[in-house]
């Protein structure tokens, strides 16, 4: 698929008040979404954990990240969201669009909105 933006809102939780919107590249290879350290600090949400990624070149980073609301295509979820460096640009991961039932259609190279959401029944283990 060619590159694919979209808006993206993310909102404090805690203050949904405290907004920052951005236009965000649709990463199909990245789990969680990434927004520039400056802007989430700015809306008050602060470093909860950090995780290790794996970046498109192979390498190894351990970043800090943080929970919120992610608003995009008039959905909203919570999500994992990683603090990316001042001048990266914001990520959509796919966790956030799986989660509220939005594919990508490679063939058309669009988002689609499945007609309901995914869920499947876990198997016992016992």
């Amino acid at each position: 698929m060619g590159t694919k933006h979209v808006t993206v809102t993310i909102r404090n939780p805690a203050n949904p008040k405290k907004t920052w919107e951005g236009l965000f590249l649709v990463d199909t290879g990245a789990v969680d979404s990434l927004v520039p350290k400056d802007r989430l600090e700015a809306i008050g949400l602060k470093p909860k954990a950090k995780h290790i990624y794996e970046l498109a070149d192979g390498s190894e980073a351990k970043m800090d990240i943080t929970t919120g609301d992610i608003e995009f295509m008039g959905e909203i979820v919570g999500g994992t969201i990683i603090f990316g460096d001042a001048e990266s640009e914001p990520i959509l991961g796919v966790t956030a669009l799986e989660s509220v039932g939005i594919v990508v259609d490679p063939r058309n190279q669009t988002l689609k909105r499945m007609p309901a959401t995914r869920l499947k029944q876990a198997r016992r283990w016992w």
